[in-house]
């Protein structure tokens, strides 16, 4: 059998989720069987310079209005090669939060999205969103949720009896909802508890004025080594304002960590895997959840994600499934 090869489009290599997958991708053993998969940065002013010489397209570009002409360019180049676009950024939660002109919005991602074969949402709630939106028709819709190597973080040991670090893991962004988690955790009136909060970002300042006068709250700069920061901590929160999947959850999860989610986009897929949703995400709603935390300590954690569910497997399964049927025309 012939092997594809696969060129993934990407236009911002910033440290973050979407390069930790991709870097997943290209160096998971079992995504490499039957393909092989390569990089390559587009830039975003200058587009494509010439043809990609793939049998698939692979786009993790950032959708919007200024990106429709390389878009455009890119299905005319390749008029006969599938193209296959994974949707990152966009959810229900982000259309609620950030866009004024929503009907303009749609417009944006039919536009976008007709351009490919195949759209790739990276949960379930995403993908649930994406369709009943009118965004993506469900026969070109494919759900593979986002993955990276967790095997360092099954090796954390685990966190045992009370917690009384909670952790807070990401950028310092309104996205991540840490204003209200501060706000919560200063209700929470116990001197054994600290919150770590491991991220830089453009939103520091304003958090760091919000937790001024309580040295409970620590800010521990960006985690270098985030199975290290994971392992320091005895809970973690997410209590984003919206995230199409969020790699800490299935980080914390697999390190045994208890953790609280905004019931909001994919954070909802990691409830099944046991995570505690925090229904409402107001201030009062997360302090009451960080009290109960509290209160039932860690001994009955959660089942480490991926010692009943290999979740790097289901990964590679569903990437091999979709190229498979993309050989076969399907």
């Amino acid at each position: 059998m012939q092997r594809l090869k696969v060129v993934h489009l990407v236009d911002d290599t910033t440290a973050g989720g979407v390069m930790r997958v991709l870097d997943h991708i290209l160096t998971a053993p079992a995504l490499s069987r039957d393909a092989d998969h390569e990089l390559r940065v587009v830039d975003r002013r200058a587009g494509l310079a010439d043809a990609v010489r793939a049998d698939v397209i692979v786009s993790h570009l950032a959708i919007s209005w200024r990106l429709m002409p390389m878009l455009l360019s890119l299905r005319a180049r390749h008029p006969r090669t599938p193209l296959m676009h994974v949707e990152h950024s966009y959810t229900q939660g982000f259309l609620a939060a950030n866009v004024t002109y929503r009907r303009r919005f749609a417009v944006l991602l039919r536009s976008a999205f007709g351009l490919f074969n195949r759209i790739i949402a990276v949960s379930h709630a995403q993908a649930r969103w994406l369709t009943q939106s009118g965004a993506v028709p469900a026969k070109k819709l494919t759900v593979i949720q986002s993955c990276v190597d967790l095997s360092t973080f099954r090796a954390v040991p685990p966190a045992d009896g009370p917690v009384k670090v909670l952790g807070a893991i990401g950028r310092l962004d309104r996205q991540k909802g840490f204003d209200t988690l501060i706000q919560a955790f200063r209700q929470v009136k116990s001197a054994d508890l600290a919150l770590h909060i491991y991220g830089e970002g453009a939103e520091e300042a304003r958090l760091r004025h919000l937790a001024l006068g309580d040295p409970r709250i620590r800010f521990m700069g960006f985690a270098s080594d985030p199975v290290r920061a994971m392992a320091a901590v005895d809970a973690v929160a997410m209590p984003s304002v919206w995230e199409a999947y969020g790699l800490v959850a299935i980080e914390a999860l697999a390190a045994g960590r208890p953790l609280l989610v905004n019931a909001v986009d994919g954070l909802l897929d990691h409830v099944a895997l046991g995570a505690v949703a925090v229904r409402d995400g107001a201030v009062d709603d997360w302090s009451g959840a960080v009290a109960t935390l509290m209160a039932h300590g860690n001994t009955s954690g959660p089942t480490r994600a991926g010692h009943e569910t290999d979740l790097e497997e289901v990964f590679a399964t569903r990437w091999q499934d979709l190229l498979s049927a993309i050989r076969q025309g399907a």
